[in-house]
């Protein structure tokens, strides 16, 4: 078994894995990923008791119990470049050997849901409900990278290129359904919506917003909200979830993104408390997870 070079595995002094600044130790099973470095203890006040701390740069983490079960709640910061590194590097702490700087012959699944805010494409999903992506729609192309043509679906990908007149200078969107089980798992709320989320590879312009930058198509955010493919139709857009669950299938880890809705930008809409918005979202996340 081939030894991995410290240029591609790369570990702090104390060896835990180098932008995480955690050891196997000190991560859960099941992973709780959130955006906001400040909304870690958001989530973690609900434990019941917290074993374990840390943070560098943006990536905060808190390992403790709820209701008997271990989790871990990680921020992830902005971005699928951000989960690019969360994702490599939280794999490595439970199917790596990093003092050999071995591949373990037997592999760990993790399970991992993000709890995120995002805004409605769709006029009749309002602000404080929620979004259960069944599948995440990539345009940030980081997936491309990597060998992942046996997780991408190719068919709602050639649908989406077609009925958008999607340029050729963009990165080829692509498309990842959740894991089932968890899906069905984290569903059934009142509140709670299915459907695809959209991943953007930046909030301004990546998002359709106009500030002093013209946009290379104007009439993107509406040939997106109106498509539609075997029962499915974009509901959301954020920039985490895609990247997630690509990375999360080739990995062999179980995903699925839970979406607050904090605006409508169909109706031009915007939440009057967020804040207690997401903390019910958290709230029904940490519940359905020890059901």
């Amino acid at each position: 078994m081939s030894r991995i070079a410290e240029s591609e595995l790369i570990l702090n002094p104390d060896g835990s894995i180098y932008h995480l600044n955690l050891k196997p130790e000190n991560i859960a099973d099941t992973v709780i990923f959130v955006g906001d470095q400040n909304r870690v203890p958001k989530v973690a006040k609900h434990f019941d008791t917290i074993e374990f701390e840390t943070q560098k740069r943006e990536f905060r983490t808190m390992t403790g119990t709820y209701r008997g079960k271990r989790l871990s709640v990680l921020s992830t910061g902005i971005g699928p470049d951000n989960i690019d590194i969360v994702m490599n590097e939280l794999d490595a702490l439970v199917n790596i050997d990093l003092e050999k700087r071995e591949i373990k012959k037997e592999k760990k699944s993790l399970t991992i849901v993000r709890i995120g805010t995002s805004g409605s494409l769709q006029k009749d999903i309002p602000v404080d409900n929620f979004v259960l992506a069944d599948y995440g729609l990539g345009f940030d192309g980081m997936l491309w990278f990597y060998d992942c043509d046996a997780v991408v679906e190719t068919d709602f990908s050639d649908a989406f290129v077609k009925h958008t007149h999607w340029s050729s200078h963009k990165a080829v969107p692509y498309f990842v359904k959740n894991n089932p089980e968890l899906g069905n798992k984290l569903a059934g709320g009142a509140k709670v919506h299915r459907g695809i989320t959209a991943t953007a590879g930046g909030f301004f312009g990546p998002q359709g917003r106009i500030l002093r930058l013209n946009l290379e198509d104007p009439t993107l955010n509406s040939k997106i909200d109106n498509f539609e493919f075997n029962g499915h139709r974009v509901t959301n857009l954020e920039m985490e979830t895609s990247a997630i669950y690509g990375l999360s299938k080739l990995m062999g880890h179980k995903a699925c993104s839970m979406n607050c809705i904090i605006a409508n930008r169909a109706n031009g809409t915007f939440s009057k408390d967020p804040y207690k918005a997401v903390e019910e979202l958290i709230q029904y996340t940490l519940d359905k997870l020890v059901e």
